[in-house]
């Protein structure tokens, strides 16, 4: 029996009926709903909000998180699939999911109070309630260490910040951002607290972010906060310090990992079909030496990709991931997504640069995911770091 070019080294049989179940129905989804609308929403340079409740009710939005605080409560690898499926459609639709989930709602429940939990998890993840994480600065991107924004503490326990955030994905649609900064006239990292702050408190603003070639299908924004006033309550009481984002930061990696896999899994499956069908000189091009090669190469790389986040997924949920094993996961597979949508372009020909195929589209995108959530060469240093005891950056 030849063997499945869509799963050749057979994943389907080690998930289990959950995860495959949960898969299926998010890839129904995309399918269905997002693969048909995603080419003109990115050509239009615009986020589908008409998808938010819809994935909504898939249980997309922090679907790793508890069942009480209306979660879906799923297991790590199940999430991870469900972050795959969605980057096969865009990257933007998951970085949507990744941030409302992992860099929002996680820091919620991971730092949050009770209250603070009970409050907005239930809504975000009914997808009432739409969330952005705000580290990133103008100046401060791979040193988040360095952060200009400040929140000082009032007599009455009230907090005023100030400050700038930059490419923050949901900007601009978003009801609440988790803001970062640092308090007092403490300028060390260790001074660094999470504030869940409204998005319409005065003295807050958001920016689209125009002239985007990537990632066109995502709402980017910048952020600026001008003697914003919060109450106590706004503050995350258990963050502190630089590993709080940090910790959010491996949250959203692990799902990069799986999420970028998945576009690399649907360039590689809109080439074949297409080469399989794609006759040129009296034959399909799939059967001219140079094609198989590249298709070669790319199942090699996505069998690779799928069971080195299918570990790591066991290992989150066992409680045994380290975040230098997410740097590898998500240094690896979005690297190797960037080849494989870059050659299923190539094999696409002329056709490979219009809307109507995912395959240049995918491309430019993952060349934002190959930059955000630490980039390639900082994972690069964290990696060389992990196995010499010897840091680079420092």
């Amino acid at each position: 029996m030849p063997t499945n070019a869509f799963d050749f080294y057979d994943i389907d049989s080690v998930l289990s009926e959950e995860e495959r179940a949960v898969r299926d129905s998010v890839r129904a989804f995309v399918n269905d709903k997002v693969l048909p609308i995603i080419g003109d929403a990115y050509v239009e340079g615009r986020f589908p909000k008409e998808l938010i409740p819809e994935l909504a009710t898939l249980g997309v939005f922090g679907a790793n998180l508890p069942e009480e605080y209306g979660c879906a409560g799923l297991n790590n690898v199940s999430y991870g699939l469900i972050m795959q499926e969605l980057e096969r459609g865009d990257s933007g639709v998951r970085s949507f999911a990744s941030v409302q989930g992992a860099l929002v709602m996680y820091p919620i429940y991971a730092f949050g109070s009770e209250e603070q939990r009970r409050e907005y998890l239930p809504k975000m993840a009914r997808g009432e309630v739409i969330g952005c994480f705000g580290l990133t600065e103008p100046d401060f991107g791979s040193n988040p260490a360095g952060m200009i924004t400040r929140a000082r503490q009032q007599s009455d326990g009230s907090w005023v910040i100030n400050g700038a955030k930059m490419w923050i994905t949901n900007g601009s649609t978003a009801q609440v951002a988790i803001i970062w900064a640092k308090t007092g006239d403490d300028h060390s990292e260790h001074s660094i607290r999470g504030f869940v702050v409204p998005t319409n408190t005065p003295g807050f603003s958001a920016k689209n972010q125009k002239g985007k070639l990537s990632l066109r299908s995502s709402d980017t924004s910048e952020l600026v906060l001008q003697d914003v006033h919060v109450g106590p309550d706004a503050l995350l009481p258990e963050s502190g310090g630089l590993k709080s984002p940090l910790m959010c930061l491996t949250q959203a990696r692990y799902g990069i990992a799986w999420g970028a896999l998945g576009a690399g899994m649907y360039c590689y499956e809109e080439a074949l079909s297409y080469a399989k069908n794609r006759v040129m000189f009296g034959k399909p091009i799939a059967q001219f030496q140079l094609q198989q090669a590249r298709f070669a190469e790319m199942v090699s790389e996505i069998v690779k990709g799928q069971l080195l986040v299918l570990h790591l997924g066991r290992l989150k949920d066992r409680g045994a991931m380290t975040p230098q094993q997410v740097s590898l996961a998500k240094r690896n597979n979005v690297n190797v997504a960037c080849d494989i949508a870059r050659e299923a372009r190539r094999i696409l020909g002329g056709n490979g640069i219009l809307a109507e195929y995912g395959a240049m589209r995918h491309m430019a995108n993952l060349e934002s995911v190959y930059t955000y959530e630490g980039t390639h060469d900082i994972h690069t240093l964290v990696l060389g770091q992990a196995v010499t005891g010897l840091a680079a950056f420092e």
